[in-house]
């Protein structure tokens, strides 16, 4: 093994691959050499290639996993054996003390190759639930940790921890000059920023359009709507923009931001609740996921962190009615938000993280 060399997986959502990409500076920094496996086309190779283009990232086949009858059943199987020995070359060939896999589909054929190879794998998962693929890369697992104690019921006793959310320290360094460059807006202005997931949601999106001019008359309007999503006739209304995905700049906008509307993804919610941002939260639908998100919102509405309107009872008028709801019991909602418990840096997790290499 080189104790140099640890390699990340995780892909599929941008929520797979965050966590990853607040680590890997901090591994870097520590003297660590970092291989990435992703799957071909998946976010994961666009967020590691465009913000770390000298990191090696090695795609891999890999086949989606279902709870539900599909013809690919029959296919996929074999995509993720080919995956898992792809994985199982490149590790042997790399030779990494450890794997971490922050989840998604590709992290399973990765995880099984690690335990073929005799390399720990230690995964992180952030909702309420596991998914399917932590689930099933579990077995193969030295370690997992997970954000919510809740979680602890669904994972093998012995070899899992709760260690609360981790939160990148960039988005405590926002600057509102910064923002009102981005923007063209005024701080100090009710400002509402609206995010769909990195996907974008054409539901909310589609409710924004409808009921633009009764959100620009009382809030200033950052839209981040999802790439191939921005809305050309809105281009120019006073009020509003609309950003189809951003990165460096989230800790601006957020800054300035006085509200959130969201979907309900565990690493984005619990950054706006480490931030003290009043949230209404838009879950995906059951029909739609596997249900995490509704887990999540239901989690911080009873804890008096968020506000949340379920997608089937999503229109205008609940929309209006609950966003009045939030202005009117902001300070309420921060002083709950105040109670939760503490947080965790990237450094402090990759110090966690690294004791369990080999």
């Amino acid at each position: 093994m080189n104790n140099n060399t640890i390699v990340l997986t995780g892909g599929g959502t941008a929520g797979h691959v965050s966590l990853n990409e607040a680590i890997i500076p901090e591994l870097i920094k520590k003297g660590y050499k970092i291989h990435y496996i992703g799957s071909h086309e998946g976010i994961e190779r666009t967020i590691i290639q465009e913000n770390f283009p000298t990191l090696p990232y090695h795609p891999i086949s890999n086949g989606k996993l279902r709870r539900y009858f599909s013809v690919k059943n029959f296919s996929d199987p074999f995509k993720v054996l080919f995956g898992t020995l792809q994985a199982l070359s490149i590790l042997r060939k790399v030779k990494p003390s450890i794997v971490f896999s922050k989840g998604g589909f590709v992290s399973v054929p990765v995880a099984i190759a690690a335990k073929l190879a005799n390399i720990p794998v230690v995964i992180h998962e952030s909702d309420i639930t596991p998914g399917l693929a932590n689930k099933i890369a579990s077995s193969f697992a030295e370690h997992i940790f997970t954000v919510f104690e809740e979680t602890l019921t669904y994972l093998p006793k012995e070899k899992a921890s709760s260690i609360g959310a981790i939160i990148r320290p960039d988005l405590f360094f926002g600057n509102e000059q910064v923002a009102e460059r981005l923007t063209g807006f005024q701080a100090g202005k009710d400002t509402l920023i609206i995010m769909g997931g990195s996907q974008g949601s054409a539901k909310i999106n589609e409710l924004i359009k409808e009921n633009i001019d009764a959100l620009t008359s009382k809030f200033q309007i950052i839209h981040l709507c999802g790439k191939g999503n921005l809305d050309t006739t809105l281009i120019g209304k006073p009020n509003y923009i609309a950003f189809e995905y951003v990165t460096d700049e989230l800790p601006h906008l957020l800054k300035i931001s006085d509200y959130v509307i969201s979907r309900a993804g565990s690493n984005s919610i619990f950054e706006f609740l480490e931030l003290k941002k009043p949230m209404l939260l838009i879950p995906l639908s059951i029909h739609a996921s596997r249900g995490d998100q509704l887990l999540n919102a239901n989690f911080f509405e009873n804890k008096g962190y968020a506000l949340k309107i379920e997608e089937e009872h999503l229109t205008t008028k609940s929309f209006m009615d609950t966003l009045s709801d939030l202005v009117k019991y902001k300070e309420e909602i921060i002083d709950k938000q105040c109670t939760a418990d503490s947080s965790k840096t990237p450094d402090q997790f990759t110090e966690l993280l690294l004791t369990y290499k080999k």
